[in-house]
């Protein structure tokens, strides 16, 4: 029980820190381009996972074909996944964003279904329908309106949704050979160089190499990069996988309905962004069809394993 509690704070806690996030991103967004902001938040997380291996003398035990295994998974996630997500927030809001985001396990099972061959019950097709439903309302009504957010930035949210779900099916069946500080480390480098290439030659084009590093002289910028480096990119892989090692998945996924709620809590009451009722209708619906899909899941999976005793006895 004891075990538990903490698996559960570790929970919590993970689903408090990436809902706050997005406004973090948007915070970033203010400053610089979505793709200084990428590099600079790598480059947070890279310098601080590599002191945390010299300090540890923890050694990863990887050699070169390991790195160039992960490499593809690397580029769903983090690459497209938060690069989809930084373009998405310049151009919607971070509430609505969060609430597509929690469709990524709805189109987790969508893929698995297709490509695992993972057959869902039918009470979880409904469900499914229901969320994506609910996603469909929230992009059309950005086209609709508005002033803070557009069609376009929310088929970003979704295109990382997406990049989000593919990985979690990739990283199921080819990477669970690896210890989660080599997997994490593998992708936080990776990400750090890409981002930082794309940056740096961004700068080179435009003659504006000198200003690179200027926003990071500005406090509120500096705090929301180690935010989102330190906390949001690599505490949260920690903590989520130790408590994904004691709760089962289907409890897990339902705290990732409150990074949902903290995300447009924040959005609202801290940057004042436009929310109407259609928005929350598209967001209730969102989130019924995850906490649907998951707790059907989870029963299917119980009739299905008493049938197997049944059949043994």
């Amino acid at each position: 029980m004891h075990n538990k509690t903490k698996a559960y704070m570790a929970a919590l806690s993970s689903a408090l820190i990436i809902g706050l996030s997005f406004l973090f991103v948007k915070t970033t967004l203010l400053y610089v381009s979505p793709l200084d902001a990428l590099s600079h938040r790598f480059t947070v997380a890279f310098i601080v996972a590599s002191a945390y291996l010299l300090i540890s003398k923890k050694k990863l035990n990887l050699n070169i074909k390991d790195w160039l295994f992960i490499a593809p998974l690397s580029l769903l996630y983090p690459i497209l996944m938060f690069l989809f997500q930084v373009l998405g927030l310049s151009q919607t809001s971070s509430s609505q964003a969060g609430m597509i985001q929690a469709s990524i396990p709805i189109f987790t099972l969508i893929l698995a279904t297709i490509i695992l061959r993972e057959k869902p019950a039918l009470k979880q097709i409904l469900a499914i329908i229901i969320s994506v439903s609910g996603v469909m309302i929230i992009i059309s009504m950005n086209g609709v309106n508005s002033q803070d957010t557009s069609i376009i930035g929310a088929v970003l949210i979704l295109l990382s949704t997406l990049s989000n779900a593919f990985y979690n099916i990739l990283a199921k069946k080819y990477v669970a050979k690896y210890a989660l500080l080599s997997v994490t480390y593998v992708m936080t480098t990776i990400a750090f160089v890409v981002f930082s290439v794309l940056s740096l030659s961004n700068h080179i084009v435009k003659g504006t190499l000198d200003h690179y590093l200027l926003p990071f002289t500005n406090q509120n910028y500096t705090l929301s990069i180690l935010y989102l480096g330190i906390l949001s990119s690599l505490l949260t892989s920690l903590i989520s996988n130790y408590a994904l090692s004691i709760l089962p998945p289907a409890q897990m996924s339902i705290f990732s309905n409150v990074s949902v709620l903290v995300t447009v809590l924040a959005g609202i009451i801290i940057l004042n962004e436009t929310f109407t009722s259609i928005h929350l209708l598209g967001g209730v619906l969102i989130i019924l069809g995850a906490i649907g899909t998951n707790f059907f899941g989870t029963k299917k999976k119980k009739l299905e394993a008493n049938a197997l005793t049944k059949h043994k006895i």
